[in-house]
């Protein structure tokens, strides 16, 4: 989901129920992630950086999406629960170790989400195989098992407070949504991804959500796991587009076809916006929903990914069925991001940043108000522990515990609070990032540092590294330095290598 999907941050797409959120709460502007699923998923459950914790890679350290964490790299829930907290998972997992393995108490995991949003073999329930069903459609099986999780709550553990992981994974390739949603948008986004980002970033700039300039499109940028464009073509369709290159350049025939595309995610986010809105309608007839923290986020920006998995793509299906299997693409994945440069799995903004929604009527005063303070999502951890009373343990299993990475976040929650953090770092296939303070160094894949003050030029659009190369030298070091801390964090507590098979 991109920076600027989200009504109540500049988007065009209806979703009311978060806008209520960020009305009845507050909305931060420079929040982050870590630019890819399963790391950011690491970071919010354990309060670490996910290389330190092996679940994503690092040059000698075994680790990524397949990483097994250290035993010390415990989840949230395994903290909540000597609190008297009952913990329900809905939705994608993408963490090493199962979810009842791991304090939480139910869980619907959709498992095979990412090759098909309708039903699709795979998805348990506390373990269990999930039946077929003609109406499923993974953003509402993710919900109704989270509403079925708080009414037992309800009626079996009132007295306790609870905590639900709602895991989304919309609007995750492919585009899938129900077709009387997709109607809504069919026609909203004709005038093409250079209207729409412009549309954006005026109503960003009238929400005071950025101050910086709009980012330029960048068509030499190419996923080498993108599908060639001639595969593209062949397999989706001549109106297919690889690169993100101005809306006139295009033909007739892709003009025609780009906008379902945009359309069909509009969709997706609007349906998780609906079924949001469910669950918080349970909550209100629980009446928990005062006392109840909802933070709302992404676990990163919007994807520039054109591939093509699970059972394929048949042209002949209508765009969004189950039998269509596109991808938003690099030109509408930069109108996702508005205004900010590039796509998920980049850490420059456009893939690293999140909206963040936080609504609590009993705890914060606040109402409709924004926080520039930056932050992580390392810092989810330490804020819902301070928040529910836990303390972090001193010692695991007679060992000191590695301090967290993430800091609360509680303070930042006042008027005149702020959370001051060190640095915010990144590492991700190669993408390498560095904040501290407004300055930050950036890199794609064997590519020199870029370095940009974002007090005043978050879309980086002008690379400050040639005039300040001691600064550059500088913000390198820490990076270099922290790279290092993380790795040796990762290579404490490893697992036993696996035997080789004889020859």
């Amino acid at each position: 989901m991109g920076f600027s999907d989200a009504g109540c941050y500049g988007g065009d797409i209806q979703t009311p129920n978060l806008d209520s959120l960020a009305r009845n709460g507050l909305r931060f502007t420079q929040f982050y992630n870590t630019a890819r699923c399963w790391p950011s998923r690491a970071c919010i459950m354990t309060g670490y950086y996910a290389q330190a914790v092996r679940r994503d890679s690092m040059p000698g350290v075994a680790g990524g999406m397949q990483g097994v964490r250290p035993k010390w790299a415990r989840l949230l829930p395994e903290y909540l629960k000597p609190l008297g907290y009952r913990c329900y998972h809905s939705g994608k997992w993408h963490i090493d170790g199962k979810p009842l393995e791991n304090g939480f108490d139910h869980s619907f995991d959709v498992n095979a989400a990412g090759q098909n949003n309708y039903f699709k073999p795979g998805a348990t329930d506390d373990g269990r195989p999930v039946p077929q069903t003609p109406d499923y459609y993974v953003t509402t099986a993710v919900a109704n098992h989270a509403i079925r999780c708080l009414r037992e709550h309800a009626a079996k553990y009132a007295q306790r407070p609870f905590f639900e992981y709602l895991a989304f994974t919309s609007p995750h390739f492919p585009l899938q949504a129900p077709a009387a949603d997709i109607a809504l948008y069919r026609d909203a986004y004709r005038a093409g991804w250079d209207a729409i980002r412009q549309l954006r970033y005026g109503r960003m700039r009238k929400m005071d959500i950025v101050q910086c300039g709009l980012s330029a499109l960048e068509p030499s940028i190419w996923p080498d796991w993108n599908l060639a464009e001639d595969k593209l073509r062949q397999q989706i369709g001549p109106g297919e587009v690889g690169r993100a290159v101005a809306w006139t350049n295009l033909t007739t025939e892709q003009q025609e076809f780009q906008p379902i595309k945009m359309a069909i995610h509009a969709a997706m986010v609007h349906r998780m916006d609906i079924e949001i809105g469910r669950v918080i309608e349970q909550v209100k007839a629980m009446g928990a929903l005062d006392n109840t923290v909802i933070l709302f986020l992404s676990d990163n920006g919007a994807s520039a990914e054109q591939m093509i998995r699970g059972d394929g793509h048949d042209p002949a299906a209508p765009p969004g069925s189950a039998g269509s299997f596109l991808c938003l693409g690099p030109g509408w994945s930069s109108a996702a991001n508005t205004p900010l440069r590039l796509h998920k799995s980049w850490v420059h903004e456009g893939g690293i940043s999140t909206p963040l929604i936080v609504q609590w009527p009993a705890g914060i005063k606040a109402r409709g108000e924004l926080r520039r303070n930056p932050g992580h999502i390392t810092d989810l951890m330490p804020t819902l522990l301070d928040m529910a009373g836990g303390q972090w343990p001193r010692t695991l299993d007679g060992k000191p515990s590695p301090p967290l990475h993430g800091k609360s976040l509680v303070p930042a929650f006042a008027q005149d609070g702020a959370v001051a953090h060190d640095f915010f770092w990144w590492f991700h296939i190669g993408n390498r990032a560095l904040r501290v303070g407004d300055w930050k160094i950036v890199a794609a894949k064997n590519a020199p540092w870029e370095l940009y003050d974002l007090s005043k030029d978050r879309c980086e659009s002008v690379n400050l590294a040639s005039a300040n190369p001691e600064k550059v030298r500088e913000l390198e070091r820490l990076w270099t330095k922290r790279a290092a801390e993380f790795r040796a964090l990762a290579q404490e507590d490893l697992p036993p290598a696996k035997p080789k098979a004889p020859k």
